[in-house]
């Protein structure tokens, strides 16, 4: 089957959600192709889970504060801080028929691709189930699933570089825990493109990028005028208390 491919883009929260949704709607229908997206997010954005609340998660008044967006996914799992040139994130939205049936399976199949775009820049990476990516023990990337009408989206987070003390400040962390012993402890777990390799934002991306193309049959492309319609018309819920604050 043939792969649509779009290269690395940079979008507000509100428009990359929309942009992913659409796209699952599309697919579903057999109406795009199966497609895999790069992008970063400006300015920087909190997402939460499907299933989060915003207020319990997120302090909304010092993300407005710092001029950082915030948003909730239609996918499950927890509080992500993308911070603006911070990571590289990326969407595959395809009939789910392509992959494993079972969950931890097709994370597990999806995931291989950032590790082995990880490997393309000398970093040694491996899949830990059920969503994550750790390089020595530490997570440098988590990912997200939602099926629809038989499409499945994953998009997930590499991280390039990790300001601990910015990210608590965002979310909803006690202030007894913005320590330093707290920071170092976050330190000890989660790790950055820049704590290995000394490669640029581009150069993370065009190894991803290859880690995910090869041995595909793909051709590089763009969003239709019409995935764009619906992603502009979509934006617009996205950007809504309604939506975000809704639990």
């Amino acid at each position: 089957m043939r792969w649509r491919v779009i290269g690395l883009e940079e979008h507000d929260a509100f428009t990359n959600m929309a942009i992913d949704e659409a796209l699952l709607a599309r697919i579903a229908n057999r109406e795009s192709h199966p497609t895999i997206r790069f992008y970063t997010w400006k300015p920087g954005a909190v997402s939460i889970g499907r299933f989060q609340s915003m207020n319990d998660e997120v302090n909304a008044g010092r993300c407005r504060e710092l001029g950082v967006d915030y948003v909730r996914r239609i996918t499950g799992g927890g509080a992500v801080y993308h911070a603006y040139n911070g990571e590289v994130t990326y969407s595959l939205i395809a009939p789910e028929g392509l992959f494993s049936r079972g969950i931890r399976e097709s994370y597990r199949e999806i995931c291989s691709f950032v590790v082995k775009g990880l490997g393309n820049l000398g970093i040694s990476a491996e899949f830990a189930p059920i969503n994550d990516i750790l390089v020595d023990g530490k997570k440098i990337s988590g990912s997200a699933q939602t099926r629809r009408q038989g499409a499945l989206l994953q998009h997930g987070t590499i991280l390039y570089s990790l300001n601990v003390r910015e990210m608590f400040s965002l979310l909803n962390v006690s202030r007894d825990k913005i320590s330093d012993k707290q920071i170092k402890s976050v330190e000890d777990r989660v790790t950055c493109v820049k704590d290995h390799e000394e490669a640029t934002i581009k150069q993370l991306y065009e190894a991803l990028l290859k880690g995910f193309a090869d041995g595909l049959d793909y051709s590089m492309g763009k969003l239709t005028h019409q995935e764009l319609d619906d992603a502009m018309e979509l934006s617009g819920s996205y950007r809504s208390d309604e939506w975000n604050m809704m639990r």
